[in-house]
């Protein structure tokens, strides 16, 4: 609660001015938060978790459930993406999405990273056109990160280890 708000969320005494960059503006309330939160896992999806939803279906035959893909250029998913992505860049979506995608499964999308809203503009670009989808967080750039392997024009590879700095290193779970 901010001395801002009262528990029952009702406007409580004005807050003393604060240079304090993170609450110069208020938290939200925790309804607030909550629904923003929940929503918020409805549209983007974790590295960590599809890879180990692919590994699943992989090793023991679980049902997938989504069908995953990388919205990048040609060249660049020459040079790295997720093994079992479906190619279908951004522009060509309108055009290929339904023929390469089926429309009762859910569809995650990728692009590059997090510095990049490819994934974003690809995920629009299909849930405008009837898909149920999500984002992965990270991108390509994560899931390389965590250690994860990616097919190149050269074939399969993977980082001997992921990076310490941003995935878990002493376990496949950081536990979240």
């Amino acid at each position: 609660m901010t001395t801002t708000q009262t528990h029952a969320n009702q406007p409580g005494p004005a807050a003393p001015a604060t240079t304090n960059p993170v609450l110069r503006v208020p938290p939200a309330s925790p309804a607030a938060a909550a629904a923003y939160f929940a929503a918020s896992l409805a549209f983007h999806a974790d590295v960590s978790d599809v890879a180990a939803a692919f590994k699943a279906h992989r090793e023991q035959g679980a049902e997938l459930g989504f069908q995953l893909v990388d919205s990048r250029s040609t060249p660049s998913w020459d040079q790295a993406h997720v093994p079992g992505a479906v190619h279908l860049p951004t522009a060509l979506i309108p055009e290929q999405a339904e023929r390469l995608l089926d429309k009762n499964v859910p569809v995650v999308t990728y692009c590059w990273g997090p510095g990049c809203n490819g994934g974003t503009r690809s995920a629009l670009a299909l849930a405008e056109l009837g898909f149920q989808v999500k984002e992965m967080l990270g991108g390509i750039e994560y899931w390389i990160r965590e250690g994860f392997e990616v097919e190149t024009w050269q074939g399969s590879q993977q980082r001997a280890e992921a990076d310490p700095l941003t995935a878990p290193t002493d376990s496949d779970d950081c536990g979240c």
